[in-house]
């Protein structure tokens, strides 16, 4: 046994110091690019550091990319906040018995712009790095509009038809592996074992769906017919299922689906920028004004209204008379529909009428009009013209 222990601590010691020897910390500012050639053909750690700026409400969707160009997959990533850390990292997972199955490896990723942050590759191949800065982030940007949206639109969502669906086959796709999971455990007969499965199952989707994320452009293109009809199937089966059941109509399922959303909004707000302090005063701003009674929002437009009132476009006498026309046959079509529709009372109506003959030809489609009525209104204008123009030649002469 005291054997055991001594080779055990010595492994420990030696491994722990071929990890530290030969560990070189080069630290790297925006633009720079550093090129790795191996001095053996063994493993060796190289750390890569990036010094955080100064934390300024300029720089809240800012983002450093750290890039890695490999030949191969045959190195390792440790990340920590200082070349020690890396270096401990490293002596943990270099052990003979220490292995890591859910270990992805990046080539490019973001780091903090705020913080010190150090990078150590282990490879026995040679690479280059470069650190690059992008002072503005399309993707935060996109993330925070997208959160807003969520969180103001939480309300609407949690009740539209087609947010449920789109939702529930959205999650029938993703989730279908747990599924298949869920039958192959069905085969052991012993329920501490089928929740060991299942608990390993959501461990390796959250490692496929990884892998997947990274490698979506591969897969995509060399997989293209089996990823479209494993989305076609079971995307229907999942909106089999949904039509089933039909959308939520409780209350209270609701109000939970809309302050999930909501949550889910904000969580997006917070992780649209590496400026926590910033990020948490958008997500209080936006709190405070989604709470503010509606006279309060509506304030400021009214003071405004009455500040600069809009100015008001009077009608000429040919667009008065065109509007006039316009508007007395949308209102005549819309009573010859009411009076058509079972709402009305017909003989009720009839009764009332003192021309009955006059509303049947209406209803047929004639003028409501008489030819008298007509040539009266004509009339009526023409000396209503003769008039103005009368008036305006007195004027002139004045």
């Amino acid at each position: 046994m005291f054997n055991f222990i001594f080779i055990f601590n010595t492994l420990t010691l030696i491994q722990f110091s071929s990890a530290a020897y030969g560990s070189t910390v080069h630290y790297l500012e925006h633009g720079e690019t550093f090129h790795f050639e191996p001095y053996s053909k063994g493993l060796e750690l190289q750390t890569f550091c990036y010094k955080g700026r100064k934390k300024s409400i300029i720089y809240i969707w800012q983002s450093v990319l750290f890039q890695l160009n490999h030949p191969n997959e045959d190195y390792t990533l440790y990340e920590g906040s200082t070349p020690e850390n890396v270096e401990l990292e490293y002596s943990k997972n270099s052990h003979f018995w220490s292995t890591n199955i859910f270990m992805v490896k990046q080539k490019s990723f973001k780091i903090n712009p705020f913080n010190t942050t150090c990078i150590g590759v282990s490879s026995g191949d040679s690479y280059t790095v470069q650190i690059s800065v992008i002072n503005m982030d399309f993707w935060k940007l996109l993330m925070l509009g997208i959160g807003t949206f969520i969180f103001l639109s939480a309300d609407t969502l949690s009740k539209n038809t087609f947010f449920h669906y789109v939702t529930g086959i959205t999650f029938g796709v993703c989730a279908s592996v747990l599924v298949l999971i869920y039958f192959i455990s069905k085969i052991f007969p012993r329920k501490p074992f089928m929740y060991g499965v299942l608990g390993m199952g959501w461990s390796l989707v959250i490692y496929i769906s990884r892998l997947l994320w990274e490698n979506i452009q591969v897969v995509v293109k060399y997989y293209k017919f089996y990823v479209t009809w494993y989305i076609l199937f079971t995307g229907l089966v999942s909106f089999i299922l949904c039509y089933r059941w039909g959308p939520v109509e409780n209350q209270r399922t609701i109000n939970l689906i809309k302050w999930s959303l909501q949550c889910v909004g904000l969580c997006l707000i917070f992780n649209s920028s590496s400026y926590q302090e910033a990020a948490m005063a958008q997500i209080v701003i936006l709190l405070i004004s989604y709470h503010l009674p509606q006279k309060w929002k509506l304030a400021p437009k009214t003071y405004w209204k009455k500040k600069f009132p809009p100015k008001i476009k009077l009608l000429t006498n040919e667009e008065y008379y065109q509007q006039g026309v316009v508007e007395t046959a949308k209102a005549l079509n819309s009573l010859r529909q009411y009076c058509s529709s079972p709402e009305c009372n017909q003989w009720e109506t009839v009764l009332k009428l003192s021309n009955v003959k006059r509303f049947a030809s209406f209803m047929e489609g004639n003028s409501h009009l008489s030819d008298e009525e007509v040539l009266e209104y004509d009339s009526f204008i023409q000396n209503l013209t003769d008039d103005e123009e009368h008036n305006e030649l007195t004027d002139e002469e004045d």
